[in-house]
């Protein structure tokens, strides 16, 4: 009796039991590191120096990180990707363990993280998909999803209470020592089914394929562009307004944790129902379920009771996951094998350039215009601006198709969709993958 679906084959679980395991371990440290800061006496802006010192390399070393993952085996790439956070979540264990390191050494060790995130997203993105045959890709992904939405809700809980109980310092090593066992089962990953992907004419050579690759699909920059926007109001409404809401007119902390518990069990929700749903038009209903994420702002500018508040969040987690794998599901569908982990980073590149501005803008703007003018103006936008993605034509037509029939990479878009049994003159689109702030661990 077999324990395992036929089409979930080793590499998948491979990738799929390392990403627990290191997720597992990164939630509960992102907890442990704003409290080895706040235990050093450091204040609430040194949580969010380090904080962004994370996201600055990540940042910048996105789309080198793609052409990189594009040019060498992506297994190879993800463990050393893997080994760099396992080293720098140890020495940064090491010092929390043994005093109170400065300032300026936790914003390195932050930044070495990010780094290695920078080279591991895109090659990991490439590396899933490739893992299971096109007709199961939808449901691998939601698999692969739950398996990592799931791990962010128990590391984030684990995490909060180990903090407590042994302090951060261990939880930090617990950590590094979940990056050397993930790196450990991505070493064993099989390359052999892969095709191997000839040599390009040089880094910024590959930079620019990959972005024409990006620029000649109206539906890809759309939803990039989109999204840029999107997960910058985002992040500006549940990081900085929405604790503030919480301590002011909720009860605390205690309501806001519960809320944004319910969004992580909601995205578990929505990989379970992507397991047995496939929608033909992936971009629409895709886009569609943007539309809810305006609501958890409108909820905190109200402000909505902390019941409603949950439920609210608890549904915006289903809409969310059904877009990233329907996002994922064309983007495995539409973009050639051999780019992948470039046109990845573009859309993660994308989805996080405008977060550290919205971060640092909040707390002004909230000043200039008032906290409930700032928190129905990020439901506005995010509306708004998924309405205007809905009227490009390739994100209502995109199409999906269980078998992708052979493509010339280098064809006109609009070609290669005409052409797809089934289409009937529908022009076909692809996505990327979930944003991060809403749904990449």
């Amino acid at each position: 009796m077999t324990v395992r679906p036929a089409w979930a084959g080793r590499n998948f679980l491979l990738l799929t039991g390392a990403t627990v395991i290191s997720n597992l371990g990164s939630s509960g440290a992102q907890i442990a590191t704003a409290f080895a800061v706040l235990a050093a006496h450091g204040s609430a802006t040194d949580v969010g120096l380090v904080a962004a010192a994370r996201t600055l390399p990540l940042v910048l070393f996105l789309l080198i990180g793609g052409a990189v993952a594009d040019r060498l085996p992506r297994h190879r790439v993800m463990v050393a990707a893997n080994v760099l956070n396992c080293a720098s979540q140890g020495l940064f264990a090491l010092l929390v363990l043994t005093g109170q390191p400065p300032l300026w050494q936790m914003a390195a060790l932050a930044a070495l993280g990010g780094t290695g995130q920078a080279f591991f997203a895109p090659a990991s993105e490439g590396m899933v998909l490739a893992s299971v045959s096109g007709e199961h890709s939808g449901r691998a992904f939601a698999v692969f999803r739950m398996g990592m939405n799931g791990a962010n809700i128990g590391g984030a809980a684990l995490g909060g209470a180990l903090v407590a109980a042994v302090g951060p310092g261990w939880v930090l090593a617990i950590d590094s020592a979940a990056f050397a066992l993930a790196a450990a089962l991505r070493a064993f990953l099989d390359a052999g089914g892969v095709a191997e992907r000839a040599p390009g004419g040089g880094m910024l050579r590959d930079l620019r394929d990959g972005w024409r690759e990006v620029a000649s699909r109206t539906w890809l920059w759309a939803i990039v562009l989109q999204f840029s926007l999107v997960n910058a109001m985002i992040v500006a409404a549940e990081s900085v307004y929405g604790p503030l809401v919480a301590k002011e007119q909720l009860g605390g902390a205690r309501p806001w944790g519960l809320a944004m518990a319910a969004f992580g069990v909601g995205t578990v929700g929505g990989a379970l129902l992507m397991t047995r749903y496939k929608p033909r038009r992936i971009l629409l209903t895709g886009t569609l379920c943007v539309f809810p994420l305006a609501l958890p702002s409108a909820a905190l500018a109200v402000p909505l009771p902390a019941a409603g508040l949950t439920a609210v969040m608890f549904g915006t987690g289903i809409a969310v996951e059904v877009f990233s794998v329907a996002w994922m599901m064309a983007l495995h569908q539409e973009i050639p094998e051999e780019k992948f982990s470039r046109v990845s980073s573009y859309d993660w590149f994308g989805s996080l350039v405008g977060v550290p501005v919205a971060s640092a803008l909040a707390g002004p703007v909230q000043d200039l215009i008032g906290r409930t003018a700032a928190l129905w103006g990020c439901s506005a936008l995010i509306a708004l601006l998924t309405a205007a993605v809905l009227c490009v034509r390739d994100v209502r037509a995109l199409t999906r198709r269980d078998r992708a029939p052979a493509r010339d990479p280098h064809r006109p878009e609009g070609a290669a969709a005409h052409e797809a049994p089934g289409h009937q003159g529908d022009d076909a689109p692809r996505p990327t993958q979930a944003p991060p702030p809403v749904s990449r661990g």
